[in-house]
């Protein structure tokens, strides 16, 4: 019963009474099938056409089951109750030319219709004979209408309709009429889905996106159907309940062979169809020769960006072989102008040392570096002999130092530094090594020896220098040379 809610604002109604002489404003109700009609209407947020159009479908569907005719089945007498579960339900009802696309009014009408005709009481009352207990064919009119009229089990009956084909054509069926074969398959298979808006196989004229829409559909087929009403046992007479959960496992393992069985049905209609599609081996085709004219395009434009590239370095190697040419060719013309500057300069230098001797008195000259020398000998001579006094007893290594003892003393003493370890037993030893005048040096007589040159004046030490030099040029044939000569003037 819809309990209506109570008038809101501004929706009383005015009555006035006549016999008054004034007027009186009451507030009613509203109330009515019109009323309810529009509390409809505002709750489901709905115009008056949409109720229309809702009335206009009831009609239609009374009409409807008003017009639908049963079909007689022949075979309806001969049926015996106790195997029900072979018979047709539909067929029974004389719902067969319509099967699972009848609503549930129609279901009704159609049993109400039979028990109207074969009701044991009013064939009895024709004189039929009748059978007694549930032995009467009455009964699997009562049981199609117990499976038909409860949505669970009439999915189940549903899902194993015994009219429904279940074949699937093969490719060699389908070689030359693809869309005649599989359209009708794909049609009464689409059934079996949850989702509604099943796309359709489309002909060869579909676009990729259709087929490849159609493909993964189908693909990921998910299907209702189930296979609970082949279950060979019914727990509702299992004695107890461990023999109750021993048939639901059994049953259960059979239903999942049974789904196994017929995903596996509708995967190979799929692959067959996708194999056979001539749309498929068009899309690959195409797709071939997509591929190939990118891989050409690729190639062109790699060789283009290869031959750029070679021409880039061709060019660079062109400019670096330029400018290496001007770089050596610069140096070349740097090269002459230094050779010629350098063959002025040896000119210049010639002309020079030509007009010094000439001006110069070389005998003069000789006679000079001669007197030097042998005041250097002097001075080194009257150095040793100081040198001896300041010495005196310090044994036989301290006497008889020679210049070539010396020069090697003071080779030694710049070759071991201070801070070498015994530095000086390592220098007496090596003076004991190289020494050719055969005395035997101590370190003591090594120490003395150091210390007393140290004393001496540096223009002592420049003369022992240069007699050391000058052995050295006699020993190795260097010719000396006027180390007094006047520099040479460069003239522009």
């Amino acid at each position: 019963m819809l309990l209506l809610p109570s008038a809101a604002d501004g929706q009383g109604t005015a009555i006035t009474h006549a016999l008054t002489s004034a007027s009186t404003l009451c507030r009613v109700e509203p109330v009515g099938r019109w009323f309810e009609a529009f509390v409809k209407r505002r709750n489901r947020n709905a115009s008056a056409s949409f109720q229309e159009l809702e009335d206009k479908k009831e009609l239609s569907e009374e009409s409807e089951d008003e017009e639908l005719q049963l079909e007689e089945f022949p075979m309806l007498k001969t049926l015996d109750p106790k195997d029900w579960k072979n018979q047709d339900h539909y067929a029974v009802l004389g719902l067969g030319h319509v099967r699972y696309k009848a609503t549930q009014r129609q279901i009704k009408a159609a049993h109400k219709a039979m028990v109207l005709k074969h009701h044991p009481d009013k064939r009895k009352a024709a004189g039929e004979p009748i059978k007694e207990g549930d032995n009467d064919y009455f009964t699997c009119i009562t049981k199609a209408y117990e499976m038909l009229s409860d949505p669970v089990k009439r999915r189940a009956f549903n899902s194993v309709d015994p009219t429904f084909d279940n074949s699937v054509p093969s490719k060699s069926e389908a070689k030359d009429n693809f869309f005649e074969v599989f359209s009708p398959v794909f049609e009464r298979n689409s059934r079996w889905s949850n989702k509604k808006n099943v796309p359709k196989l489309g002909d060869m004229n579909s676009t990729f996106e259709d087929v490849d829409a159609f493909y993964s559909f189908w693909y990921n087929f998910d299907s209702w159907r189930e296979f609970s009403y082949l279950d060979e046992e019914e727990k509702e007479k299992a004695e107890c309940r461990d023999e109750r959960r021993w048939i639901e496992k059994q049953n259960r393992a059979t239903r999942a062979q049974r789904k196994k069985e017929e995903m596996n049905r509708i995967r190979t209609l799929v692959d067959n169809a996708y194999s056979c599609d001539p749309r498929i081996k068009k899309f690959k085709e195409e797709e071939k020769a997509k591929k190939e004219a990118e891989k050409k395009a690729k190639a062109e434009a790699k060789r283009k960006e290869q031959e750029a590239k070679e021409k880039q370095r061709q060019a660079e190697l062109e400019a670096a072989r330029l400018a290496k040419e001007k770089e050596d060719e610069e140096v070349r013309q740097q090269a002459l102008l230094a050779k010629k500057e350098k063959d002025i300069q040896k000119k210049a230098i010639k002309k020079e040392r030509q007009k010094l001797r000439n001006s110069c008195k070389i005998e003069e000259i000789n006679e000079q570096i001669r007197k030097e020398k042998e005041e250097a000998e002097a001075r080194m001579r009257q150095a040793s002999k100081n040198t001896e006094k300041s010495t005196g007893g310090g044994g036989n290594g301290s006497k008889n130092w020679s210049e070539d003892d010396l020069q090697l003393l003071i080779k030694a003493v710049n070759l071991f530094p201070a801070g070498t370890n015994s530095r000086w037993e390592v220098i007496a030893n090596y003076m004991n090594i190289h020494s050719s005048s055969g005395v035997k040096r101590t370190a003591k007589d090594v120490i003395c020896k150091a210390k007393s040159l140290q004393k001496l004046d540096p223009h002592q030490k420049d003369d022992i220098n240069k007699k050391a030099f000058d052995k050295f040029k006699k020993e190795h044939g260097v010719v000396p040379q006027a180390d007094n000569a006047m520099p040479s003037e460069r003239f522009e």
